[in-house]
């Protein structure tokens, strides 16, 4: 008898069990366990979903402290140093595109828009000196080979023949870029002005701040 009891006892426990995981009828299935024509297409799914975009917001200050910082770091470099231009440049421009996308809502502002200015002039002046003072050093190169071995002759290479016409354009482009961005003249002075003084040291010519560099 006790053994016919726990075999009843047993028989419920396994219905009950069946019948709690059996799905109840009319009852909706899950997505996890409906089968593939009772699921709802993806295309459904998407467009009923509520797209939600962020972005990273800058304040008035934020961007003015940004623009400040980018301006005395660029103002500040070394530009005649070209190994340091071609180490930092890239990096320059990847900050200013950044700059230039964050400062959109406050160009309206004189403060900020002027400022913005300002970095824009900046980096218009260094490509110019860049480009001058790059064929500078590329003419003063040029004539050291072509002076020989420690200037004796020996192998030389060949002479640049329109050297007074190069060295007449890069003091034009000078004067240029001093009459057009009066503000930046030390900056000016330190690529292209030195540079023109280098290469009057082995050819000579004359330009418009010869005087300064005791010539």
């Amino acid at each position: 008898m006790a053994l016919s009891a726990a075999r009843h006892g047993l028989l419920r426990v396994a219905t009950a069990r069946v019948g709690a995981l059996a799905p109840r009828l009319g009852a909706t299935p899950s997505a996890a366990t409906a089968t593939c024509w009772q699921r709802p297409a993806v295309g459904a799914l998407a467009s009923s979903a509520r797209p939600y975009v962020s972005v990273v917001k800058y304040t008035r200050e934020d961007v003015l402290e940004k623009l400040d910082a980018y301006h005395a770091e660029v103002l500040s470099t070394n530009w005649a140093d070209y190994l340091n231009l071609v180490y930092n440049v890239p990096f320059w421009e990847a900050e200013l595109e950044k700059l230039t996308s964050i400062v959109q809502p406050y160009l309206h502002e004189p403060a900020v828009g002027a400022k913005f200015a300002e970095v824009q002039e900046l980096m218009d002046v260094l490509y110019q000196c860049e480009d001058v003072r790059d064929h500078l050093n590329e003419l003063a190169e040029l004539a050291t080979r072509a002076s020989g071995l420690m200037g004796t002759g020996y192998n030389a290479g060949e002479k640049v023949e329109n050297m007074d016409e190069n060295a007449k354009k890069c003091g034009e482009a000078y004067d240029k870029i001093l009459a057009a961005h009066p503000n930046l003249k030390p900056k000016i002075e330190q690529t292209i002005g030195h540079g023109l003084a280098v290469l009057r040291q082995k050819h000579k010519f004359k330009f418009a701040s010869m005087h300064r560099y005791f010539f």
